[in-house]
């Protein structure tokens, strides 16, 4: 289950909000074994995020946590795609998007716990 975190400091319509879902649903597919399906997302806009000293142009801190891709296959492909995603719909540009990835050793849905051990 891949869980993403998106930080911007802009703001970002409902209509945005919807061609990003769209679009980071489309894009988790670059990452073998991941599918719109089980993607978990949180936006937050008008984050006060700095950067080098100032504020002034659109950023974005993304945090991505996928379960069970110890070898982070896809991920160069999937960061290429979430700049190209934050560039076109926010105006981000890609050397203001960071992404942050986190490995998923263990996590729980529906009461019942689930390992990365339990598929080996």
């Amino acid at each position: 289950m891949p869980f993403i975190k998106i930080k911007v400091n802009c703001r970002i319509s409902p209509e945005q909000e919807i061609e990003l879902k769209t679009r980071m649903g489309k894009a988790i597919e670059l990452v073998p074994g991941k599918s719109e399906e089980y993607l978990l997302l949180e936006f937050e806009d008008e984050a006060r995020l700095w950067l080098r000293g100032r504020n002034a142009r659109p950023m974005a801190y993304i945090e991505a946590a996928i379960f069970g891709n110890e070898s982070h296959a896809g991920y160069p492909a999937f960061t290429a795609e979430l700049s190209r995603i934050y560039q076109d719909v926010l105006g981000i540009a890609p050397e203001d998007c960071f992404i942050k990835y986190d490995d998923i050793t263990a996590w729980a849905v529906g009461g019942q716990y689930i390992d990365r051990e339990m598929f080996r």
